[in-house]
């Protein structure tokens, strides 16, 4: 356990944070201290062919060690860490044998871990915990998936005995920001599949997951003196504020869960003459999201209208770009894959759970470029913020299920698939 615990604490003490206004990838060169750092453990480890590109993408290898041939398959995670919140001086804090009460992460600040909030905390009464010290988040998203490929590696390769074919690791900049899989050299990974290892709660196993897609709405407004501004002045701050208005109040991310939908205004920027409007739209369903998009332009076209002789040109000018799709459609020809992962579960006493991501993940946007790639668990829970946490204990288990489908995919049955 201690060196599954060091190995994470040495990897989230690097700042990573991506930057989404950043035009480079990695989007920042803070990535590269721990893209370094792996390039050198992975070739420390005993992995071969390890390479690092322009772009920091990390790829190595684990070759197999059956003299029949079987599907070569991989374990993918990304090392940024979200710029929702700040991953600077990340102080990680130990909670040996968890009593199941709150957890005080900052007696200064007040700040308090508690399962009479964060439920799920009480599945982990008597385990060994790993937060944060409320001032940072963790970056348990998805180093823990790090640490878990990295250690089933170094297991693998001390443990010759364990049969598995050839496995490919990968790890990915700038995935909080969406570009993860950008710059992803499928042909150069060269496996039939993979997995990325980072999913939440233990024994999640997912292999749908929104269609999704970002908009930015620019409102014109006319500045004139508030003393004498009747029937002259637009006020782009009350046009956004009208837009927002015309989206369904029980369609956002605190309204919905499982299957359901929505959208979500995470950026808001204005003055009386522009306002600058940021949403991400997200629905499992395509023909939901085709709808979604419809709303977003239908609202823009009613708003031009009304403002159309006063304003004399469009007043909302809005751009909207498709981010990634439901893996599900490449998944589900291969739904074998999905199978493995189930049965490693099982095998080593973990109750799987299939749901859908209300998100993506990297495993997303590979699945379209011809690698599919369902997700599973990294053990973390509350991502991106202070709340932060991750039982060792899950780790541990995670490390387990890739060396256990590492083992199945060995099998000669395997190959027939």
């Amino acid at each position: 356990m201690q060196h599954i615990i060091d190995r994470f604490i040495s990897y989230v003490t690097i700042d990573t944070e991506s930057d989404s206004s950043s035009e480079t990838t990695p989007s920042t060169k803070k990535q590269w201290d721990l893209a370094n750092k792996l390039v050198e453990e992975l070739k420390a480890i005993g992995m071969q062919d390890v390479t690092i590109d322009e772009k920091a993408y990390i790829m190595a290898t684990l070759p197999s060690n059956v003299t029949h041939e079987v599907p070569t398959i991989g374990f993918i995670s990304h090392f940024d860490t979200t710029p929702d919140f700040t991953g600077a001086n990340v102080k990680p804090q130990i909670i040996p044998n968890y009593d199941g009460k709150d957890i005080v992460l900052n007696a200064e600040q007040n700040i308090v871990l508690s399962p009479s909030y964060f439920k799920d905390l009480l599945l982990y009464k008597g385990q060994t915990l790993i937060t944060t010290d409320g001032t940072t988040l963790l970056g348990a998203d998805d180093k823990a998936g790090i640490t878990e490929i990295v250690t089933a590696m170094e297991f693998l390769v001390n443990n010759p005995e364990i049969k598995h074919g050839k496995i490919r690791v990968g790890f990915t900049p700038d995935e909080e920001i969406g570009r993860g899989a950008h710059h992803f050299d499928v042909a150069k990974f060269g496996a039939d599949w993979a997995y990325t290892m980072d999913g939440s709660q233990i024994g999640e196993l997912e292999y749908e997951n929104f269609n999704a897609a970002g908009a930015k709405i620019i409102f014109k407004g006319k500045s004139v003196h508030p003393g004498y501004a009747k029937g002259k002045m637009i006020n782009s701050m009350l046009i956004a504020n009208d837009f927002i208005n015309e989206l369904p109040i029980d369609e956002t991310p605190e309204t919905t869960k499982g299957y359901k939908g929505f959208f979500h205004v995470h950026h808001l920027t204005g003055s009386i003459e522009e306002t600058v409007l940021e949403l991400i739209i997200r629905d499992h369903n395509k023909k939901k999201f085709e709808k979604r998009k419809e709303l977003i332009e239908k609202i823009t076209r009613k708003i031009n209208k009304k403002f159309a002789k006063q304003f004399g040109e469009d007043i909302v000018i809005t751009e909207i770009k498709d981010q990634y799709y439901n893996m599900k459609e490449k998944v589900l020809p291969v739904k074998h894959i999905v199978d493995i992962a189930e049965k490693a579960m099982k095998e080593i006493g973990i109750k799987p759970l299939i749901k859908p991501i209300r998100g993506g993940t990297d495993g997303s946007q590979l699945s379209y470029k011809g690698l599919p790639c369902p997700n599973i668990f990294a053990g973390g829970h509350n991502f991106h913020g202070k709340y932060e946490y991750v039982p060792v204990e899950s780790m541990q288990k995670a490390v387990e299920v890739i060396v256990k489908i590492a083992e199945l995919t060995a099998t000669k049955d395997s190959s027939k698939k």
